[in-house]
C-alpha cells in the first residue's frame, strides 16, 4: 500500500505553516526508483540523508526490508522513528551512522541530495568503497538546489549518470558503474587547513558549515570573546559546526573545558577531530544532540552561539528561538549567552524575552554580537 505522506511529521525540528515533512523530490525519487525498490531483496536498500524518512517509509510501505537508513541530524533520525512508529513500519528500518556497515552489500541507494558539493563527493565515495559493485544510486532534489557540477561529481565516482525529466520542479540523478577510485583523484575526507591568524586548524567532513574555513561571523565573535566571562570555569559551543569556537577557546584558555554540540553528525565528527589536531580533545567534549538536551538545567555560565537560520532548505527563525531557549534553561543565574547573528534578522528582542538582559558587544555592516545575562 502507498506510504500516506500526510501522516509524517518534522517533529521534533521546527513545525509550522509552510514547513513539510516530505515534498514533491521524495515522490520523484521513489516514483524513479519504484522497480528497483521491487526487486531489491532483504537489506539490499540504503537511505542517506532522508529529511523525515520518507524515502525509508516510502520504500517500505512499498514492500522494501532491513532498510539501513542514515540521516545527518539527530532530529530527522527521531522524526523518521516516530514516523515509522505512526506508520506501522518501524520494523522495517533501521538507523546507522554513516560508514562501511552502513553501505556494506548495498544494491540500491537513495539518496536525497545535500546542497554541498563537497557532502556529496564524500557520500558518493562511501557508496562507491563499500556497498556491492553492482550498486545503482536514486539521488533527486529540488531543482533550484541542484547544480551540474553534481552530475560531475557522481561522475568522479561512477561510470554513467543518467538525469531524470523534470517533475514539480525536482529532478533525479541515476548512477551506476561505481568505481572505488575517485577520477580524477582528490584529497580525502575529512580535509584539514591550518589558520595562523586564529593560531588552530579547522577539520570538516563534507557539508559541514563552512568547511575547513572559519566564516565571517565566527570570526566577528572571536575577536569579541577574549574578555568575554573570564572566571568561568566551563563554556559551551552551541550548534558548534566544525569546532572553531570550541577549540580557539581551549587554546586561549588553557584552564577551561568546553563542550561542544550540534545536530549534525559530520560537524560533531568534525568538531572532535578539530580538538584532537589542536591538542585541545581532553578538554573539549563533544556531542551530538539537539541543542542542549544533555545538558542540565542552570548548569553553565558561559555559551556561545553562531546560530543557523535556515530548516533545511527553508529560512525560518525557529532553530535560533529553541537553540535560545535552551541556552537559557541551561545558564546558571548570572551566565551569559554571547552570540553572533546577522543584523538584518533582529534578534535581539527575542533574546531579551528568551534569556534576559541583552547588551551590544559589537556590530559591522552585517553582524552583530550580543552577550544576554540569565537574571541572578
Amino acid at each position: 500500500m502507498p506510504l500516506d505522506f500526510a501522516l509524517l511529521r518534522r517533529h521534533p525540528d521546527v513545525e509550522g505553516h509552510g514547513l513539510e515533512a516530505s515534498d514533491a523530490a521524495d515522490r520523484l525519487i521513489l516514483d524513479e526508483s519504484a522497480p528497483l525498490v521491487a526487486g531489491a531483496g532483504d537489506g539490499d536498500l540504503v537511505v542517506i540523508d532522508d529529511a523525515y524518512g520518507a524515502l525509508a517509509l516510502g520504500a517500505a510501505a512499498a514492500g522494501a526490508r532491513g532498510i539501513r537508513v542514515h540521516q545527518d541530524l539527530v532530529t530527522g533520525e527521531r522524526a523518521l522513528a516516530g514516523n515509522a512508529e505512526r506508520t506501522g513500519l518501524a520494523d522495517r528500518v533501521r538507523s546507522l551512522p554513516l560508514g562501511a556497515e552502513l553501505l556494506r552489500g548495498a544494491r540500491l541507494v537513495l539518496l536525497r541530495l545535500p546542497r554541498s558539493l563537497d557532502r556529496l563527493d564524500e557520500l558518493a565515495g562511501l557508496v562507491a568503497r563499500h556497498a556491492a559493485s553492482d550498486v545503482v544510486v536514486v539521488a533527486g532534489g529540488r531543482i533550484k538546489h541542484m547544480s551540474l557540477a553534481m552530475n560531475d561529481v557522481l561522475g568522479a565516482w561512477f561510470d554513467r549518470v543518467d538525469v531524470s525529466h523534470a517533475r514539480q520542479k525536482s529532478r533525479v540523478l541515476t548512477a551506476r558503474g561505481a568505481h572505488e577510485q575517485r577520477q580524477p583523484p582528490a584529497p580525502g575526507w575529512p580535509r584539514g587547513e591550518r589558520h595562523d591568524d586564529l593560531g588552530i586548524t579547522v577539520v570538516a567532513h563534507g557539508g559541514v558549515f563552512a568547511g575547513t574555513g572559519v566564516d565571517i561571523g565566527t570570526r566577528f565573535l572571536l575577536e569579541q570573546l577574549g574578555g568575554a566571562m573570564p572566571d568561568a570555569p566551563s563554556a559551551v559551543d552551541l550548534a558548534s559546526g566544525s569546532g572553531v569556537v570550541a577549540a580557539w577557546l581551549a587554546r586561549s584558555r588553557p584552564g577551561l573545558r568546553v563542550t561542544a554540540t550540534d545536530r549534525s553528525a559530520a560537524a560533531a565528527a568534525s568538531a572532535r577531530e578539530t580538538a584532537e589536531v589542536n591538542r585541545v580533545a581532553d578538554r573539549v567534549t563533544v556531542t551530538q544532540a539537539d541543542a542542549l538536551e544533555r545538558l542540565p538545567d542552570a548548569s553553565e555560565t558561559f555559551v556561545v552561539l553562531n546560530p543557523p537560520f535556515h530548516s533545511d532548505a527553508a529560512l525560518h527563525t525557529g532553530i535560533a528561538a529553541h537553540l535560545f531557549d535552551d541556552a537559557a534553561r541551561v545558564l546558571a543565574p548570572g551566565g551569559e549567552l554571547w552570540c553572533v547573528w546577522n543584523s538584518h534578522l533582529h534578534y535581539r528582542p527575542l533574546l531579551e524575552r528568551a534569556v534576559g538582559s541583552t547588551r551590544q558587544v559589537a556590530r559591522n555592516p552585517k553582524f552583530t554580537v550580543t552577550a544576554s545575562r540569565r537574571p541572578e
